[in-house]
């Protein structure tokens, strides 16, 4: 993402400071569908019932043909939950929503 101008990184930081104020999830839910189009709103809440498949244990592939989406978009997802003070993790115990560790495979 090329931001040399700083206009995504200070929508982003208004955008969510708005978010978190605004405790009205009807308001918020309304305003992206008014912010997104059809395929943007698409493309997002696959992108998060991805997260919530990954957490919950569900392998790529399986996730993968579940919503139609590449294994690049899933593994991005899979990284993201792996990181250390994941935002992924966070959000969704935020929502409710605990992570599956998976088991090492034995070799």
């Amino acid at each position: 993402m090329n931001d040399e101008t700083g206009l995504v990184a200070e929508n982003l930081t208004e955008m969510s400071r708005t978010l978190a104020a605004a405790a009205d999830a009807e308001l918020i839910e309304e305003f992206l569908y008014s912010l997104f189009t059809n395929a943007e709103a698409d493309e997002i809440a696959k992108r998060w019932a991805l997260v919530k498949r990954i957490a919950e244990g569900v392998p790529q592939r399986a996730i993968a043909a579940e919503l139609g989406l590449s294994l690049c978009k899933i593994t991005r997802g899979s990284r993201e939950l792996k990181k250390e003070n994941s935002s992924f993790k966070r959000m969704l115990g935020l929502a409710g929503y605990s992570i599956v560790e998976k088991k090492p495979k034995n070799r």
